[in-house]
C-alpha cells in the first residue's frame, strides 16, 4: 500500500470511494488538469489490494466519466472556443488559414486523435474540447470517444488490478515511454504540417471553402 499512501489523491479514493474517481476523471476529460488516470490506476490498485472496492464498478464510474466528461468539453469547445480563436488567435500564430488547417486535419483523422488521446497525459484533457474547436463530426466524436472511454478504463483498471502492487515498478517508465512516443509524433506531425504547409492550407480550402464561422 506504500504506492497508494506516497499519492495525496489516495486520501480522496478511500474516503469517497466510486464518487471520487468519477468526478476527478470527468473533470480531467472536460479540459481541468487533474491527475484522472492516477485516480483510475490508485482505485485498481486498492481494489486489489484490500477488497474494500470493486473492480467492476471502478472501471465503470471511470468509463461513465471519460464519457461524460469528454462530451462536456467538445461542445464547450464546439460552442465558444473557434469564436475566442477567430477573435484572439493571431495572437498565437493562428490566424484564419492555420485554424482551417486544423479544422481540416480533425476532419481527416479526428477519430484517431480523440481515441488514441485518452491514452496519453498530454491529450487527455484537452482532445475533446479541441475536437469541438474543430468541429469534428458529433458522431464520428460520440463513436471514438465511447470507445476511447471504455478502452482505457478496462485496460488501465483491470491491468493494474491485476498488477496489484508492481504497478509501482512499471507504471513510471510505462508513462516515460507513452510521454516520449506523444512528443515524438508531435514533432513528427509538425515537421511535416510545417514542410507541407501551404499544400495542406489549399486542401484545407478546397474541403471546406468560404470564411469559418
Amino acid at each position: 500500500m506504500s504506492f497508494l499512501h506516497d499519492l495525496p489523491i489516495a486520501d480522496l479514493i478511500t474516503s469517497y470511494g466510486y464518487l471520487a474517481i468519477f468526478t476527478i476523471i470527468t473533470l480531467e476529460s472536460a479540459g481541468v488538469p487533474l491527475p484522472g488516470e492516477t485516480a483510475l490506476i490508485s482505485s485498481a490498485v486498492y481494489a486489489g489490494s484490500t477488497g474494500q472496492l470493486n473492480i467492476g464498478l471502478i472501471v465503470l464510474a471511470a468509463a461513465s466519466a471519460a464519457i461524460l466528461g469528454d462530451n462536456l468539453g467538445y461542445w464547450a469547445g464546439r460552442r465558444w472556443g473557434m469564436p475566442l480563436l477567430l477573435r484572439y488567435g493571431h495572437l498565437v500564430a493562428l490566424d484564419h488559414g492555420r485554424l482551417k488547417l486544423g479544422q481540416y486535419l480533425f476532419r481527416e483523422h479526428g477519430g484517431k486523435i480523440v481515441f488514441f488521446g485518452r491514452f496519453t497525459a498530454m491529450l487527455r484533457a484537452y482532445a475533446a474540447v479541441l475536437a469541438g474547436v474543430n468541429r469534428l463530426d458529433a458522431r464520428r466524436f460520440m463513436l471514438f470517444n465511447g470507445l476511447g472511454g471504455l478502452v482505457w478504463a478496462a485496460a488501465m483498471g483491470v491491468g493494474s488490478y491485476l498488477c496489484g502492487r508492481s504497478i509501482e515498478r512499471i507504471a513510471g517508465p510505462v508513462g516515460l515511454a507513452l510521454l516520449a512516443l506523444v512528443i515524438f509524433g508531435g514533432l513528427a506531425l509538425w515537421l511535416f504540417v510545417r514542410r507541407h504547409e501551404t499544400r495542406l492550407r489549399a486542401q484545407a480550402e478546397a474541403a471546406i471553402p468560404g470564411p469559418l464561422a
